[in-house]
Order: structure tokens, then C-alpha cells, then sequence
């Protein structure tokens, strides 16, 4: 009989040899991808913390229901690589391989991305606009195109601000109080002075209006509550004229081409799928911010006057009909700006938003 100290030996032995062969194997590789994001905007803004905050932990998440891939993260912000105007070509260049590209300031570029901005007084909600814009871009090919042509593959829009409003360095209760003034703008919104006599028009950025304000540079500027909240816009510009000029659509999450040609089709889904939830959650916190940032703006010192709505109607009316030389443009180069303009109006009035003007 085997003694049964002896029996376990030999089963131990037995198993390891059997062991030794699949020891020898490596474990499934995890494979690392490195990923430099950037924006020239401070980490302090709304989009870039939400990034840092949201999408990137987002990412992660999906990435690590495989975990076959992990990525590697490295965050340039507050133009540590470029300034806001420079992540466009940045990306391009390949300087970052996802960036936070400002398409309000690039216009000529990305003329297609205007269509939220040529559209004023219409909504106010960031949430319908990101919406009917994101759909816009997957059903018609312009804007999409025109990332391509800059070397990048666009994964979706974002909306951070409810609404543009009037903010003064002097005091202003109605349109009309506005003739004469140089407001500060970053990009087509200046069309929007046309309607307003003797108003100039001076293109700037978020990052430099309090600046542009202070020195005298500008009378005013367009810009949204929460943004005048975290750039302390109350101390040089105590007056908000609430107008509702609306919702626009101003930043979008790209690609560099190159760089996403090497990524696997798993990491390109993730980022596909977590830009859109992006999109939403931003969206959502521009509006759940607004009422709070216009009472911190209140508390800090500034007053807010609610324009009348024959006053905004007067205005929507005075200015040049932007929506349909925007159209106008595209349609010369083949794209279906037409088309593009009707089918977001229809998205936005199937959301309950019927503009002040028809921009049709």
C-alpha cells in the first residue's frame, strides 16, 4: 500500500508538473495608450474641468470592462502647448491627439459649425442646441468634412453656455443703450451689432475680456453667466442686460487623423460613445449652473436688467438675416447649408423652441 504522506507528495509533484508548461505562458497582455489632450483654455474652465473630471474617467471605465487596453493620460491645458485660437491647428499638427478645438474662431475653416451661432434667439437651452447640432453633423457631411480637411475626425459638439448675454462696464436697461458702444465678441456673434446704431464690433476672447474691459478697450461683451462668474466679469462690467441671445454651440472634441488611424477599434469606440455622453453632461451643467452663476454674479456686486420682448423682437429684426447668407455660402460649395438650417429649426421647434425671427 502507498503510505499516504507519500501519496500527497506524489500528487504534489504530479501537479506541478503539469503546471509547469501553462506557467510558462504569458498572462494576456494589457496594452497601454497614451493619449496628450490639450486646450489653451485654463483647467478652471467649465469644459476642460468636465474633460478631466468626466470624459477621461469615463473612458476609463468602459476601457477597463476588457481591460485590454488602459490609457495613458497627459493633460495640457492654459496654453502649456497652445492658446485657445491654436487647438484647431494643433491637433491638426499633431501636437495633441484630442483637443478641445473653440470653433467659434475659426469660422472660415469651419464655416458649418456656425449654425447655432447664425440662428440667435431661439433657444436658450444648451441641452436642445448640443443636441440638434451633433445630429446635424452625423446626417449631413459638412462638418465632419471640414474637421477631415484639417486633419481630424470629429467625435462630437459641445454646448457650455445657456445663453449669451449683455455684460457692461456701464449701466444699460435697453437695446438702445447699446448705440455707441464697442462690444467685445468672439466671432460671428459680432453680426448680431449690425442691428444696433453706431455699435463696433471688437473680437476678442473669454481668457482676455476682462482685460479688454478694464483698459477701455470695450463698452461690453457677449458672453454667458457662468463664464462671467469664474472670470470675475462683475468687477469690471457690474451690468447684465439680459437679452437671451441663445445657445450656441462653441466647443468640439476632435482627433488627430494620424493618431486615431493607430488606435484599436475598441479605444475608438470608447471615445466615440463617451463624447457623446460628454456632450450631454456638459450640456446639462451649463443649464444647472446658469441660475447659480447669475446669482453669484448678483452677490458679487452686478445687477441684471431683463430686456423687454418688443425689445429683442425689434433687434432680431434688425439684424441682416446672417441664417440665410450662412446657408447661401454652403450651398455655393456644394454642402447642403439649406438643408442643414431647415433640419435643425425642425429639430429645435420638435423641442418646443420657436425663435423670436424666423431664420429661415
Amino acid at each position: 500500500m502507498i503510505n499516504l504522506k507519500k501519496r500527497s507528495l506524489l500528487g504534489a509533484t504530479i501537479a506541478a508538473i503539469v503546471a509547469l508548461p501553462f506557467a510558462a505562458l504569458p498572462a494576456a497582455a494589457q496594452e497601454t495608450v497614451s493619449a496628450v489632450v490639450i486646450d489653451g483654455y485654463p483647467d478652471r474652465s467649465l469644459w476642460v474641468k468636465e474633460f478631466t473630471n468626466f470624459f477621461i474617467p469615463e473612458v476609463d471605465r468602459r476601457l477597463a470592462v476588457t481591460g485590454n487596453y488602459v490609457m495613458d493620460w497627459q493633460e495640457n491645458y492654459g496654453g502649456s502647448i497652445v492658446k485657445p485660437k491654436g487647438v484647431l491647428e494643433g491637433v491638426q499638427l499633431g501636437l495633441g491627439d484630442i483637443g478641445i478645438v473653440t470653433t467659434i474662431f475659426h469660422s472660415s475653416k469651419l464655416p458649418s459649425q456656425g449654425l447655432a451661432s447664425v440662428t440667435p434667439f431661439v433657444s436658450s437651452d444648451a441641452r436642445a442646441v448640443a443636441k440638434a447640432v451633433d445630429e446635424i453633423a452625423r446626417e449631413y457631411p459638412a462638418m465632419q468634412n471640414e474637421f477631415a480637411a484639417q486633419n481630424q475626425v470629429y467625435l462630437a459638439t459641445g454646448v457650455v453656455l445657456n445663453s449669451y448675454q449683455m455684460f457692461s462696464s456701464k449701466e444699460i436697461s435697453k437695446i438702445s443703450d447699446l448705440e455707441g458702444f464697442k462690444v467685445a465678441g468672439a466671432g460671428i456673434n459680432l453680426r448680431y451689432l449690425e442691428g444696433i446704431k453706431d455699435t463696433a464690433g471688437v473680437r476678442g476672447g473669454l481668457t482676455n475680456f476682462y482685460n479688454m474691459m478694464q483698459t477701455g478697450l470695450v463698452d461690453a461683451a457677449m458672453l454667458w453667466p457662468e463664464a462671467a462668474a469664474t472670470f470675475k466679469i462683475s468687477e469690471v462690467a457690474p451690468y447684465m442686460l439680459r437679452v437671451d441671445l441663445g445657445a450656441v454651440n462653441s466647443k468640439t472634441v476632435t482627433v488627430n487623423k494620424d493618431y486615431w488611424d493607430t488606435l484599436p477599434d475598441e479605444v475608438k469606440a470608447a471615445l466615440r460613445a463617451v463624447a457623446i455622453d460628454y456632450r450631454d453632461h456638459l450640456a446639462g451643467i451649463a443649464m444647472d449652473r446658469a441660475a447659480a452663476s447669475e446669482a453669484a454674479y448678483v452677490a458679487a456686486g452686478g445687477t441684471i436688467v431683463e430686456v423687454s420682448e418688443a425689445d429683442r423682437a425689434a433687434w432680431a429684426e434688425a439684424m441682416p438675416h446672417i441664417a440665410s447668407e450662412w446657408a447661401a455660402k454652403l450651398d455655393a460649395k456644394g454642402e447642403a447649408g439649406s438643408a442643414m438650417l431647415e433640419a435643425y429649426l425642425g429639430k429645435l421647434e420638435a423641442s418646443g423652441f420657436v425663435g423670436v425671427r424666423n431664420w429661415r
